[in-house]
C-alpha cells in the first residue's frame, strides 16, 4: 500500500476522476441492504477527498448518479436521494472548514426538492474553498452533456456570435459543463469492472485509466495513493514517441 511520502510531489495529477463502483456488491457480501453500501460509500468519499487534498490534487470529480441510474428500482433511487441530503448535512461544515469547494456536474432539476435545496445551499456556502474542488456528477451522462454543448454552440451561431468555420476543439471544451477545469489526468474505476460508463468521454481523451478490484466502500487513502503511484510510473506521450518525451524531460 502506497503512502503520501512515496509520491513524487512534482507529478501529482491536478484532476482525478473516479467511477465509484461496487457499493451494492459490497453490501451484499456483508449481508446488508444495498442502501447500506451507498451509505458506506459516503464514508469512503470523505476519506478519499481528505487524502486527495493532502496530496495536492485540485479537482476530484466523482460519478455519483448517472442519467441511466433512474432506471434502478424506485426504493433504491429514493434511498440514494435521502442519502445525498444526509451526506450534505453530515459533511457540510467540515467541507467549508477544510476549504473544499463543491461543484455539480449534470442536471439537478430532477433531484427531489429537499435534496436539491441542501445541495445548492452547500454550493453557496462552500463557494470560497481554495484547497480542492469536489465535483459531484449527478444525473450526468457524457453523451447528454455533449448534446447540450452542441446546442449551446448552435445557438451562438444562430445569434451571429460564432461561425461554423470558427469551431475548434477548444470551442467544444469551452462549452462543456467542465469549462475552466483541467481535463482529468487520471481516471479511477473501483469494483472490478473495466468500462467508462458514459463518463466524461470528451474530457478523458488523454487520461490514464486505472481499474482496481476494490469495492468503493473499501477504497481509501492507501488505495488512492496506489493509483497515483501507478500513474506516476507511466509515460504520457500524447502521440509522441518515447524518445521525444524523454528528450523533453531532459530539457526541463
Amino acid at each position: 500500500m502506497a503512502t503520501l511520502e512515496q509520491l513524487d510531489k512534482s507529478r501529482i495529477p491536478q484532476h482525478v476522476a473516479i467511477i465509484m463502483d461496487g457499493n451494492g456488491r459490497w453490501a451484499k457480501r456483508q449481508g446488508l441492504d444495498r442502501s447500506e453500501g451507498h451509505k458506506a460509500g459516503i464514508g469512503a468519499l470523505h476519506n478519499v477527498l481528505e487524502a486527495a487534498g493532502k496530496a495536492g490534487i485540485k479537482y476530484l470529480t466523482v460519478y455519483t448518479f448517472s442519467t441511466e441510474n433512474w432506471n434502478r428500482p424506485k426504493e433504491e433511487v429514493d434511498a440514494l436521494m435521502n442519502l445525498i441530503a444526509w451526506g450534505i448535512d453530515k459533511e457540510k461544515e467540515e467541507l467549508i472548514r477544510k476549504g473544499v469547494r463543491l461543484q455539480i456536474l449534470g442536471d439537478i432539476d430532477r433531484m427531489p426538492e429537499f435534496a436539491r435545496t441542501k445541495t445548492l445551499q452547500c454550493m453557496e456556502e462552500a463557494k470560497d474553498g481554495k484547497v480542492i474542488t469536489l465535483v459531484v456528477a449527478f444525473n450526468y451522462g457524457s453523451r447528454n452533456e455533449l448534446a447540450g454543448t452542441m446546442q449551446r454552440i448552435a445557438r451562438k451561431i444562430q445569434a451571429g456570435e460564432l461561425s461554423a468555420d470558427e469551431i475548434t476543439e477548444q470551442t467544444i471544451s469551452d462549452n462543456l459543463q467542465t469549462a475552466g477545469m483541467p481535463d482529468p489526468e487520471l481516471l479511477i474505476r473501483t469494483g472490478g469492472e473495466q468500462r467508462i460508463s458514459n463518463y466524461l468521454l470528451w474530457q478523458i481523451a488523454y487520461s490514464e485509466l486505472y481499474f482496481c478490484d476494490t469495492f468503493w466502500p473499501d477504497f481509501g487513502e492507501a488505495e488512492l495513493y496506489d493509483a497515483i503511484l501507478d500513474y506516476q510510473g507511466r509515460e504520457r506521450r500524447f502521440g509522441k514517441t518515447s524518445a521525444q518525451v524523454q528528450e523533453e524531460e531532459k530539457q526541463k
